[in-house]
């Protein structure tokens, strides 16, 4: 009887060994396995694109220029920048785009239809950098600024073009909505103006488009840096909204406008 117990405790003790042999075996590939695991699953985790103000930022048309600032007029995005200077390196085409007052005149008069608006008035250029006044003749020799227009130069290349972002605001400004945030209409719009009987017009543009998405006319404003606001119902679309704030009537149709960019 002992004897038969020590036999059967010797077999035991090899089947233990041999499958403790071919676990220590195993190891290794499983091993593999699990960190080749993570590799596969970190695009997943971060795939999803960012979403609110910090997808403005980070990614779609903005990401053309540097920080928060909005792409307004005249490219929506990096690839109608792109395909403009292969246009222009093989063409020549719309040399104007590399000009920085002549696209401030340009976005004034094509893109709002402010057509009375036809001349600089101020200009200060440093390197991608542009602020460029517009306006119109007063009297005699003497000019009037309507807006100080501020550009940024977007691509790569010698060859990059302006591209208007907003405007430096002074006596008439746009406090709200904020620059770069996002809205849903109806808006509300609302700024500070200095002025007498001035008469504040409400513009939204889309991208690419001279026809507005929503308009408001007019509400009477005027005094020492007093507030005025408006609500504006507008057609969602995809892209930058453009809202421009207007008011003239005294020498000019349009005397003064600011502007901000948002997004729906």
């Amino acid at each position: 009887m002992g004897e038969s117990m020590r036999r059967a405790a010797t077999i035991v003790m090899l089947v233990l060994g041999a499958a403790l042999t071919a676990c220590t075996t195993d190891d290794p590939p499983k091993t593999g396995t699990a960190r080749t695991t993570p590799a596969s699953t970190e695009p997943t985790s971060a795939s999803p694109a960012p979403t609110g103000p910090a997808a403005t930022a980070s990614g779609g048309p903005a990401a053309m220029l540097p920080g928060r600032h909005q792409p307004l007029w005249p490219f929506a995005d990096a690839a109608q920048v792109r395909t403009w200077q292969r246009s222009y390196r093989t063409a020549g085409t719309a040399a104007w785009h590399l000009d920085a007052e002549r696209t401030a005149l340009r976005f004034t008069r094509d893109h709002l239809g402010f057509t009375e608006i036809d001349r600089v008035t101020s200009r200060d250029v440093k390197g991608r950098d542009a602020h460029i006044g517009v306006g119109y003749r007063t009297e005699g020799s003497r000019t009037g600024t309507a807006a100080v227009l501020h550009l940024i130069r977007t691509g790569e290349g010698g060859d990059a073009p302006w591209e208007v972002v907003g405007s430096d605001d002074t006596t008439l400004q746009v406090l709200s909505p904020a620059y770069a945030s996002r809205v849903t209409s109806p808006m509300t719009v609302g700024g500070r103006i200095t002025g007498v009987d001035e008469s504040v017009r409400v513009t939204v543009l889309g991208v690419g488009s001279t026809e507005p998405v929503g308009e408001y006319c007019c509400v009477t404003a005027g005094g020492e840096d007093s507030p005025w606001s408006a609500k504006v119902a507008f057609e969602p679309g995809g892209g930058v909204l453009t809202v421009v704030v207007s008011t003239g009537g005294h020498l000019k149709e349009v005397e003064r406008f600011a502007l901000t960019g948002v997004r729906p």
